[in-house]
C-alpha cells in the first residue's frame, strides 16, 4: 500500500504540517495547564478517528503524570467524575469545535461561555494561596485518598444509570 500524502515528498503538505504544529505551539503557551491540554487533544484525535495523534498524545498525557483512569475516560468526560469543571469545558468546546465537518454547527455560545467562566474560576482559584492547584495526581484522587468513582452519581460504574434489571 502506497501512502496517499507525505510530508516529506510533498511541499502542500509541508505547509499544513508547519501550520499545525505552530498552532500546537500556539495551545501549549496558552498558559492551560498539560493536565487539560492532554486530555483536549486525545478527545480530538479519538472524533478524527486518528489513530496515530491518539497513541502520540495519550502518551504525552502519560509522560506528564496524567493517570490511566483519567485517560481511559476522556471519551466519556460528560459522566467521569475524574475531570474538573474546567477540564469538562475544555473538552466539551474541543469537542464542539472538532465536530464541526460533521455539520453540528461549531462550538456554541453557550460552550464558549462556559469555557471562559470555568477557566477564569480556576485561575482565580490557582493565585489564592489557599487552594492548591489541581494537578492529575490530585484529580484522581478523593479527599480520602481512595481512587475517584468512574461515572457521576446519576450513573452506576456498568453504565445502569440506576436502571434496574
Amino acid at each position: 500500500m502506497q501512502p496517499r500524502l507525505t510530508s516529506f515528498g510533498n511541499p502542500l503538505a509541508g505547509k499544513i504540517l508547519r501550520h499545525i504544529n505552530s498552532a500546537g505551539k500556539v495551545a501549549s503557551e496558552s498558559g492551560v495547564p498539560v493536565a487539560t491540554q492532554e486530555p483536549v487533544k486525545i478527545r480530538a484525535s479519538q472524533i478524527n478517528a486518528c489513530g496515530f495523534s491518539t497513541d502520540m498524545h495519550t502518551k504525552d498525557a502519560t509522560v506528564t503524570g496524567d493517570s490511566p483512569l483519567r485517560l481511559n475516560l476522556v471519551a466519556t468526560c460528560r459522566e467521569a467524575t475524574v475531570f474538573t469543571d474546567a477540564e469538562r469545558a475544555a473538552l466539551e468546546l474541543a469537542e464542539q469545535g472538532t465536530r464541526t465537518a460533521d455539520a453540528a454547527g461549531g462550538a456554541t455560545d453557550e460552550a464558549w461561555e462556559n469555557a471562559a467562566q470555568t477557566t477564569a474560576r480556576t485561575n482565580a482559584s490557582r493565585s489564592s494561596p489557599s487552594s492548591p492547584p489541581s494537578t492529575p495526581a490530585t484529580a484522581s484522587t478523593s479527599s480520602t485518598g481512595s481512587p475517584p468513582e468512574a461515572v457521576s452519581p446519576a450513573g452506576s460504574a456498568d453504565g445502569t444509570r440506576g436502571r434496574s434489571g
